[in-house]
């Protein structure tokens, strides 16, 4: 029996393979494309000159050498969060500019309490606890660089799964002392 006289399957509802396979390459498309929209569009929000300003706050906010990659993806982060962070970034730094601020003490205090004074806290955290947020799943940006583990970089190494630091797998053990005689 040919199919097209088939009384079980009208016309209008045979699907050619090909009909098939082109809906199917649309749809598996289309969710890959819907899947980068976060990705492209947070970036996209964040441009160089926001994270020029977010740096130059990062800056007054904390005493230590800050790396401007780390600095970048933070700042990206904490817009996608908070989309109000790039206004509270300028708000922060006319503050800054009108006190001549060259560290934190000189203008913190007249900060208001909320939100900018949030802001400049979720800032300084960010840096020295290397996330964002506290979630569970939060991504890290910098976990050996993280600033809270710089001050002591020295004298104790910063917890991991090796002693001889982040990404030291590979190290070699320091050679055994000779054994004492009796």
């Amino acid at each position: 029996m040919l199919d097209q006289y088939r009384d079980d399957s009208p016309t209008m509802f045979n699907l050619a393979r090909r009909e098939i396979l082109a809906g199917g390459l649309f749809l598996v498309g289309g969710l890959a494309a819907l899947s980068t929209l976060p990705a492209i569009s947070a970036p996209a929000s964040w441009s160089d000159e926001s994270s020029a300003r977010f740096m130059e706050i990062s800056s007054l906010l904390i005493p230590h050498r800050l790396n401007e990659e780390i600095g970048k993806r933070i700042g990206a982060a904490m817009s996608a969060l908070n989309p109000s962070l790039s206004e509270h970034v300028t708000e922060l730094l006319a503050i800054a500019r009108k006190k001549n601020a060259r560290i934190v003490e000189d203008f913190f205090p007249d900060v208001p309490q909320v939100p900018l004074k949030e802001t400049a806290l979720s800032i300084i955290s960010a840096w020295y606890l290397g996330v964002v947020t506290d979630a569970h799943n939060a991504e890290v940006f910098a976990y050996e660089y993280a600033l809270m583990y710089q001050p002591t970089r020295d004298v104790m190494t910063i917890p991991s799964y090796a002693i001889s630091g982040p990404n030291g797998w590979t190290a070699d053990a320091p050679p055994l002392s000779n054994m004492p005689e009796f």
